[in-house]
């Protein structure tokens, strides 16, 4: 009689002895991967924050801005420009462009090279606004640019036009166009990783006397 109860408890001993192993097993199991996700969450979230920083100081470094004033007689153009960035630019009185400036970061390459695309382009040409605009019609006709009005945020008296997309026969970017007198003055990037700058830090700054 004493058989039954005795292979009984036997039994049962085994089955504990086995759900505790199974338990501690899926524990520490669960404890490794729990372990696992934590450390792969936390590294992602420390390349994440690098990333946020990264581009923080990028900015940053940015500042103060450096500034280029162009000649009295032709408006006192006045550009400020990341202090990261060169500048060449070229002015004469006596040319159909008095002022052409390239503006690029750490050194401006060469200007002569049409292959070159630079973070900014400034022109003072001699042709009134209306032949300039004129120049961008079959562009925005055929969808190959988009256009639309533009004023200054310190210069709101004037109004000129904002032209995106293809705005030269071979470059892509956005460019600014307004009347300063008798002449025109254009400024603008020939790459939209520029445009950032442009409209944030370019832009915003531009002055001109009318």
């Amino acid at each position: 009689m004493l058989l039954i109860p005795l292979i009984l408890m036997v039994v049962f001993f085994f089955g504990a002895a086995g759900f505790g192993i199974w338990a501690f097993t899926s524990r520490a199991d669960y404890k490794n991967n729990s372990d696992k996700k934590a450390a792969a969450a936390a590294a992602a979230a420390s390349d994440a924050q690098k990333t946020v920083d990264a581009a923080k100081y990028a900015e940053d470094i940015k500042q103060p801005f450096d500034t280029y004033i162009g000649p009295a007689a032709f408006g006192n153009v006045t550009v400020n420009y990341p202090r990261t960035w060169s500048a060449y630019v070229i002015a004469g009185d006596r040319s159909a462009t008095p002022i052409s400036g390239y503006f690029q970061p750490k050194t401006v390459p060469s200007i002569t090279d049409p292959s070159n695309n630079f973070a900014l382009r400034l022109e003072l040409v001699q042709s009134s606004y209306q032949t300039v605009v004129e120049q961008f019609k079959p562009r925005i006709d055929t969808g190959k640019a988009t256009s639309s009005p533009y004023t200054l945020p310190k210069v709101p008296s004037v109004v000129g036009l904002r032209v995106e997309g293809q705005i030269t026969e071979t470059k892509q970017g956005v460019m600014i166009v307004l009347p300063l007198r008798n002449m025109t003055l254009k400024i603008w990037t020939e790459s939209n990783d520029f445009k950032g700058d442009l409209d944030t830090n370019i832009l915003p700054n531009l002055t001109f006397v009318p």
